[in-house]
């Protein structure tokens, strides 16, 4: 059995934190993980900046609520259930994901958690894991799946080296250099024939 591995933000969903920055008018929040490679150096700016205009949890909570996923990704993860195992495997949090993942589908998702006091001020974060979409690939190996991964971003490298096969989509132009190794597409239609590509099955398109 084979196991389709997908990143959420930037693939399915639009990037939270700069869908957040635009609403707050805080550019510094616009910096994603395709901007700081060093996940904790992203996370304790975003903390600080939070911190330092005053904004919560339930502030980034009510933007999500207003966030759709890209347009066709509905479509495209609809047809990978079809044919694989979806697992979502992001950086995100879970206090984060629920409007979303409700409008895909619910698909299996593993991330991170944030840590809030008693008034919403978001004060820490907790990482499942080192390196988690890697150990994830890593694990799922060891159950004797194969798996095909896709993502857009630095944080997503080391899942798509570690998967049977990986894919860009939606990946910048610095990311897609640093990384020729790997087919780099942009559209769901380009995705859905590298993982046709990508299996070792004979799949219907």
């Amino acid at each position: 059995m084979e196991i389709a591995a997908l990143d959420l933000e930037g693939v399915l969903v639009p990037e939270i934190w700069i869908g957040f920055a635009e609403k707050t008018g805080i550019d510094e929040l616009r910096a994603t993980t395709r901007d700081i490679p060093d996940y904790d150096v992203l996370m304790r700016q975003r903390l600080d900046l939070l911190k330092q205009h005053k904004l919560g949890l339930p502030d980034i909570q009510e933007v999500i609520a207003t966030m759709a996923p890209l347009e066709g990704a509905q479509e495209f993860v609809a047809w990978l259930k079809e044919r694989f195992q979806v697992i979502i495997l992001s950086d995100t949090f879970y206090e984060f994901s629920q409007p979303l993942m409700a409008q895909l589908g619910f698909p299996t998702l593993f991330c991170h958690r944030l840590i809030a006091d008693d008034s919403g001020a978001i004060v820490d974060y907790k990482l499942r894991q080192k390196d988690p979409k890697r150990q994830c690939v890593k694990a799922f190996h060891s159950l004797n799946f194969r798996v095909i991964a896709a993502g857009d971003s630095y944080n997503d490298t080391t899942m798509l080296s570690e998967a049977d096969a990986g894919i860009l989509f939606h990946a910048p132009d610095n990311v897609i250099a640093e990384f020729p190794q790997f087919p780099a597409v942009h559209t769901y239609a380009d995705l859905r024939a590298e993982f046709l590509k990508a299996s070792e099955r004979d799949l219907p398109a």
